[in-house]
């Protein structure tokens, strides 16, 4: 097939939709499939390249969270645009913004099949202006996609039951394929290396005698880094933890004055997977403690490669499905809890142990081969249907 990916931002490490739009065409190249991405950027193999739009007042925000939009109107875009769609076989829009909607039109024009991506949670825009708590305005935002955009397709991927759930109550009508965005297999070679073959890398000397605990996702204030650090002074293992936070964000600079407090000062990194494989192999327990996810990918590979996660119990958030029993689970932007979840695993050592198989294990259902078998059945589905309305 001749696949279109259709995504504002798409050469970015800090942003979970993107990653995944790249992974997804690396495997689907893989396979024999002829994948090509629309989105703003320069030039390229493989690139429709759009201009920049550039917005006033809210620039600084999308330049802090590295997200850009592509511009959407004007005769040179909409030539680019009607030839990415002409060359297509079928189209897949990953978010609900302008370039996917003007793309979404051109191809039914066209007469090609599209499908769509349900990544945006409304409530992740609303928490970074600060308006997380206005209701009304969260859900007027998914009225609007679903009106916009979502009610012109037939197929939409949404990468978990939660998200499907939320949709679903929300009015959308399309069929729901829930595909996992997927973990590459070296997170999952790493676990059965770590917890059945005990063959765990070297400490590094920094965290020699410290208990490593981790946590992977962009640093803003929906992802709530800080509160695992209000979290530490709760527990009885206060002295020797050492929080490492994997990743960039608006908040980080904010988010290490904070640790100031800690006896061992939080580290803040941005790595390399295999790094991060490294680091994973390393910790004693990872924590996310995210209000909003549509489904967390780096928490599946941080218990993939062999740690038992502790996740806030949030009804925003799909992380709460990776949890195998409650004491995985703590209270949502309640510090004390999580220091009670975290003291419950490093006091049970013998149970954690064989609780991180247990989870490394599980794992494997979200292999990312196994997510592009759906994405592809998806796809043909759609080709299907849309050769059937002819």
């Amino acid at each position: 097939m001749k696949i279109l990916f259709v995504i504002d931002t798409y050469f970015t490490h800090n942003n979970g939709t993107s990653i995944s739009a790249q992974r997804y065409a690396a495997e689907l190249r893989k396979r024999g499939h002829d994948v090509r991405i629309l989105t703003a950027g320069e030039p390229g193999e493989g690139i429709f390249a759009l201009p920049y739009m550039h917005l006033p007042i809210f620039q600084p925000l999308m330049d802090k969270h590295n997200f850009f939009f592509a511009k959407f109107k004007g005769e040179s875009v909409m030539n680019i645009i009607r030839s990415a769609v002409e060359w297509a076989d079928v189209v897949h829009c990953f978010l609900p913004f302008m370039l996917e909607i003007v793309t979404q039109r051109v191809a039914k024009e066209m007469g090609k099949p599209c499908t769509g991506a349900y990544h945006m949670q409304p409530e992740s825009l609303t928490a970074n202006l600060g308006l997380h708590k206005v209701t009304w305005l969260t859900n007027w935002c998914y009225g609007l996609f679903r009106r916009k955009m979502y009610d012109g397709f037939r197929h939409v991927h949404t990468p978990s039951k939660f998200m499907a759930d939320t949709i679903k109550e929300q009015g959308y009508k399309a069929k729901l394929h829930v595909i996992s965005n997927g973990i590459q297999p070296e997170f999952i070679q790493a676990g059965k290396r770590n917890v059945s073959e005990n063959d765990r890398p070297e400490t590094f000397p920094e965290y020699k005698g410290k208990i490593l605990i981790m946590m992977v996702g962009r640093l803003t204030r929906e992802k709530q880094q800080a509160l695992i650090i209000n979290a530490v002074p709760y527990s009885k293992y206060a002295d020797r933890i050492q929080l490492l936070f994997a990743g960039h964000g608006p908040m980080q600079e904010r988010w290490e004055k904070l640790g100031q407090k800690l006896p061992n000062k939080p580290i803040f990194v941005y790595v390399s997977r295999d790094e991060l494989i490294t680091l994973l192999s390393q910790a004693d327990l990872y924590v996310h403690a995210a209000d909003m996810e549509s489904e967390a990918i780096s928490c599946i590979e941080a218990f993939a490669t062999g740690l038992v996660p502790v996740i806030a119990n949030s009804k925003l958030s799909a992380t709460t499905q990776f949890a195998l029993d409650e004491r995985s689970l703590f209270k949502p932007g309640d510090p004390k809890d999580l220091a009670r979840a975290i003291d419950y695993w490093l006091d049970n050592t013998e149970e954690r142990l064989r609780m991180e198989k247990i989870y490394s294990e599980s794992a494997e259902n979200y292999s990312i081969d196994h997510s592009i078998d759906l994405f592809e059945e998806m796809l043909r589905e759609e080709i299907a249907d849309h050769e059937k309305s002819k």
